[in-house]
């Protein structure tokens, strides 16, 4: 299985400069950010990518849509894999505004308000991040499988804490936390 964060968010910019929380809810992907997910797409070009799963929070639904079009593949929504909401850009949009930007997409199976209540504690992510590598171990096609996600759900199963548009090759059937390494962080500068 593959992990690629999400592009760069308008939320990272700011964050990365201060320290400090800007209050950005469910920001949507810079120009950088963009580029790094085109980049991203170049560089698994090769992969036999056959299923990708989507947080639905925008700046990863908008990171998904540059790479799945690089593989001609659609890709499936799934909260299970969205972010610990440790922040206000963790709060996310409402099922319907989500459809509306995406119509082409299945949102129908998630809740109206699907992200986790500020804050998820750690136990509560540990538990989920077990949840998702047991499911995806039993499930036979995760060699396959391409997952856009965030910063803490990747530190999570792996414990490897990630930049924008990292790469990280995973195997759900080691040992939790783990079964990842970090293969590609793009520079596109």
């Amino acid at each position: 299985m593959i992990l690629v964060r999400h592009g760069q968010s308008e939320f990272n910019v700011v964050y990365g400069k201060t320290r400090r929380d800007p209050g950005i809810r469910d920001p949507i992907l810079t120009p950088l950010g963009w580029r790094q997910a085109r980049y991203t797409a170049e560089y698994l070009a090769g992969c036999p990518i056959k299923r990708i799963i989507c947080s639905p929070y925008r700046r990863a639904l908008q990171t998904a849509e540059i790479i799945a079009s690089a593989f001609d593949v659609d890709f499936e929504i799934n909260p299970d894999v969205g972010e610990r909401a440790a922040f206000i850009c963790d709060i996310g949009s409402v099922r319907s505004d989500l459809q509306k930007t995406w119509p082409d997409l299945r949102f129908d199976h998630i809740e109206e308000e699907w992200w986790p209540p500020l804050e998820e504690s750690e136990h509560a992510l540990d538990q989920r991040c077990q949840q998702f590598r047991r499911h995806m171990a039993k499930n036979g096609d995760w060699a396959n499988t391409l997952v856009i996600t965030h910063w803490g759900f990747i530190r999570g199963l792996t414990g490897h804490q990630v930049g924008n548009c990292a790469v990280v090759r995973f195997d759900p059937s080691q040992a939790h936390p783990g079964g990842g390494h970090i293969v590609s962080t793009p520079d596109v500068c």
